[in-house]
């Protein structure tokens, strides 16, 4: 007997879809909010709550199995309790072209990319006290994140959305990593990448070495063996700063 031919998983490379489509019988497609490796995620109105809420849909070839999906879900829900976690809903399946396409519905988070509000700073960049009002307010969510046995393991600014700032700042995490269980290398490796977003956000290599020492103790040159010797985790960071005297 011959062999059962194997099942193929389609490629699709983006999604061709407009405002005003409905996905899953009940979500309109208001505007794209963004393309990445895995797929893409528009900005919807729920019907008939009128809710407005962000959907991911996955390309099939990165969701083989849905497993892509169902990690995003299983994490979020985990981190449920974790503020700095976007706040999963709810999974659907639609057709597209044929194709079946796993979509993640999740809270909308309205705000800016953390590369977006630095740049509109004055010299693009923060004040040494912002910046470590920004750390603080990651590590705290960082912590809680480890704290869950879980790990982000892909930190930047492109994957921290500005929500409000003012005493201090409300943010949201965007695009966690999904390979594998934490280990302490992936726990060591956000507290490094924290860091480095401090290092960015007061200028960078250019204005660094006119920062005050309360700053360089933390960014120690961006020597990650350094930086491991005093901050392993994002709790012993966030401790750190609570003790700062000006």
């Amino acid at each position: 007997m011959g062999k059962r031919p194997q099942s193929t998983i389609g490629v699709i490379d983006s999604f061709d879809i407009k405002p005003g489509r409905i996905l899953a019988r009940k979500y309109e497609v208001i505007q794209s909010l963004g393309t990445g490796w895995e797929g893409e995620v528009f900005l919807v109105r729920e019907h008939p709550t009128d809710i407005e809420r962000a959907v991911k849909l996955f390309y099939p070839q990165r969701n083989p199995k849905d497993r892509t999906a169902n990690f995003y879900a299983r994490k979020l829900h985990k981190l449920r309790h974790c503020s700095i976690a976007i706040q999963y809903h709810t999974r659907e399946t639609i057709s597209y072209h044929s194709t079946p396409i796993t979509l993640l519905v999740s809270e909308f988070v309205e705000g800016e990319l953390l590369t977006a509000f630095l740049d509109r700073q004055a010299g693009k960049r923060l004040t040494p006290f912002q910046a470590l009002h920004l750390l603080h307010a990651l590590a705290t969510g960082i912590e809680c994140i480890h704290q869950m046995k879980e790990y982000h393991g892909d930190l930047h600014t492109d994957n921290i959305i500005v929500q409000r700032y003012g005493l201090g700042f409300d943010l949201k995490l965007l695009d966690f990593y999904h390979w594998g269980a934490a280990r302490p290398e992936n726990i060591h490796e956000d507290v490094v990448n924290l860091i480095r977003i401090l290092y960015d956000a007061v200028g960078g290599h250019k204005h660094y070495k006119h920062q005050p020492q309360v700053i360089k103790y933390i960014c120690c040159g961006l020597k990650r063996s350094l930086i491991l010797k005093k901050f392993r985790t994002a709790g012993q960071l966030r401790e750190h700063l609570e003790r700062l005297t000006w």
